[in-house]
C-alpha cells in the first residue's frame, strides 16, 4: 500500500465492494522458506465479512493449510503509467496511478462437502454478468464427471480481519493538472482499464 494518507481516504464499505466486483486477485500466504502465491477467483458474502474460494488439490497453499493461516489477498484495478507533462506544471515526476484493495485474515480449509454450493455460487455469480447469454450450470455436466473433477478442487473461506485501500488518483495535484492528465492516460494510456482509470482520476476529490 503507497504511504501517503491521500490515497487512502475510501472506506472499507467501498473497498470491500470493489474487491467484491473484481472478484479476483492474488492469495498469499507466508511458506516455509518463502510466500506462497496463488491467483484466485473468489465471492464475498454480502456483509462483507466472509471470503469463499477454491483451491486445486496440489496447490501448495491447499496442502500446506491443515489449521487456519494468517492469509492475505490483494486486489487490482485499473492502472497507468502518468507522464509527468501532463500535468503542465514544473518540477514534475513520472508516476504510476492505480487502484489496489488488501484483504487480510484468516484462511481455513472447508468440509470437501461444501464444494457443490461454492461452484454453483461462484459460476453463477459471473454467468449472471453475460445476460442475454442462458447461464452454464453445473447440471449440464455429466454427475460422474462433475464428481470426478470435484475432487480436484478444496472449498476454503477468509474471514476478513482487516481491509486496506490505494485509489492514487493524482488527488496531490491540482485538479486542473489532474484533469488533463486524465485526459492524457484516456487518449494514449499505458496501462490496465485506463479509460476507467481516467473517469476515477476526474472523480477523485483533489486539491483543488
Amino acid at each position: 500500500m503507497h504511504p501517503n494518507p491521500i490515497f487512502h481516504t475510501e472506506s472499507d464499505a467501498r473497498n470491500i465492494a470493489f474487491a467484491r466486483e473484481r472478484g479476483f486477485g492474488i492469495l498469499a500466504v507466508n511458506g516455509t522458506q518463502e510466500p506462497m502465491l496463488s491467483h484466485i477467483p473468489f465471492l464475498i458474502d454480502d456483509a462483507g465479512g466472509v471470503i469463499d474460494l477454491h483451491l486445486v488439490r496440489s496447490n501448495p497453499i491447499a496442502r500446506a493449510l491443515k489449521a487456519p493461516l494468517p492469509a492475505k489477498i490483494a486486489v487490482s484495478g485499473p492502472d497507468g503509467y502518468i507522464s509527468p507533462d501532463w500535468y503542465s506544471v514544473e518540477d514534475q515526476v513520472p508516476t504510476w496511478n492505480y487502484v489496489a484493495v488488501h484483504l487480510s485474515g484468516s484462511l481455513e480449509r472447508r468440509p470437501q462437502d461444501e464444494m457443490r454450493d461454492l461452484l454453483d455460487r461462484q459460476s453463477a455469480y459471473f454467468e449472471n454478468q453475460l445476460v442475454p447469454k442462458a447461464p452454464w450450470k453445473t447440471t449440464k455436466m455429466e454427475p460422474d464427471v462433475l464428481d470426478r473433477m470435484m475432487r480436484q478442487i478444496v472449498p476454503f473461506r477468509m474471514t476478513i480481519a482487516a481491509v486496506e485501500g490505494t485509489w492514487k488518483l493524482s488527488q496531490n495535484k491540482p485538479d486542473n493538472a489532474r484533469f488533463q492528465a486524465a485526459d492524457r492516460v484516456e487518449a494514449f494510456g499505458v496501462g490496465s482499464e485506463t479509460t476507467i482509470l481516467a473517469a476515477l482520476m476526474r472523480g477523485a476529490d483533489g486539491q483543488a
